[in-house]
């Protein structure tokens, strides 16, 4: 019998695993697939994000307990597993200049101690594949900065037996990839299909950055990484859209991220979008599954 595969999604906060790559792995759980998210911080110092519940002094004194309870059924509803790394969220900082970093938090902690506790897991799990994010983070807060730096060097050390050889036996994961869902193709597309359709576009201050940022010589330009991987995902979206709604504190039901119609998103974007980053398996690129290269021959492909 073939093993079961084994899917390993690294975040930096709760909610994360919901808007970024939830419906691939809502489709790779419903084929079998065994899918653990790892979130690096418990987002303690997020601020409540949804109008409808702001105001409440509840939300901001139980935040930490209101986040648990949200990733539980977020995970519950995309039908995989959770682990906490178990780090303290950095919050976002804001103002010119920056103030710094609280003490104690993800982003100042030791790598030593980070990457152990990720290696840990990656030992643990024995995950085929791991997603996290590119070295920009996706965006600059300090968390996913680190979560992507934590991640790979776990990728690496979980293979290495000299490495943290107090956290169980060596494991080589397969393939990393970089989420590349939120490219400028794809909201230039979905920008397009709704102002032509008469509709107001969720994607209007983001196209109006980019086109200031371009025109200022001096401005920085938005690097796009490689699209290397199309997950079809489609039939998963709804569900993705539950386990985004599950963390309620941070998201505005009535907010851009469901201001495109489904159908919308079916017909013109039906994939998750992935850049591999390290594969130590054969593959052929474009790839429309993270597990290229590493599932067996299909009967027909096995030689007689």
């Amino acid at each position: 019998m073939a093993e079961t595969l084994r899917l390993m999604a690294v975040h930096a906060h709760p909610d994360d695993e919901s808007s970024k790559g939830a419906a691939s792995m809502a489709r790779y759980a419903a084929e079998g697939v065994e899918v653990m998210v790892v979130s690096c911080t418990g987002g303690e110092r997020g601020d409540v994000l949804n109008p409808r519940l702001q105001g409440d002094p509840r939300m901001l004194r139980d935040m930490a307990e209101y986040r648990r309870r949200e990733m539980a059924e977020a995970a519950r509803i995309l039908g995989v597993q959770h682990r906490w790394l178990g780090y303290v969220d950095s919050g976002l900082p804001e103002g010119d200049p920056l103030p710094p970093l609280p003490a104690g938090c993800f982003a100042l902690e030791p790598e030593e101690f980070t990457v152990n506790a990720l290696v840990h897991l990656v030992r643990e799990f024995r995950p085929h594949v791991m997603t996290t994010y590119d070295e920009t983070g996706g965006y600059p807060h300090p968390d996913h900065i680190m979560c992507h730096t934590v991640s790979r060097a776990a990728f690496d050390a979980a293979a290495d037996p000299a490495q943290f050889p107090m956290a169980g036996e060596a494991w080589s994961t397969s393939k990393l990839y970089y989420h590349a869902s939120f490219s400028r193709d794809r909201m230039t597309r979905f920008h397009s299909a709704m102002l032509e359709a008469g509709l107001e576009s969720p994607f209007a201050e983001w196209m109006e950055r980019i086109a200031e940022a371009e025109a200022d010589p001096n401005g920085a330009k938005r690097a796009e990484l490689d699209i290397t991987t199309r997950i079809e995902c489609a039939d998963h979206f709804a569900t993705r859209d539950r386990a985004l709604l599950a963390h309620a504190t941070q998201i505005d039901p009535d907010g851009w991220f469901f201001g495109v119609p489904m159908d919308m998103q079916r017909e013109i974007w039906p994939t998750e979008d992935y850049s591999l980053a390290v594969s130590h398996v054969e593959t052929s690129l474009p790839e429309d599954d993270l597990f290229a290269g590493l599932r067996p021959p299909a009967p027909s492909q096995v030689p007689s």
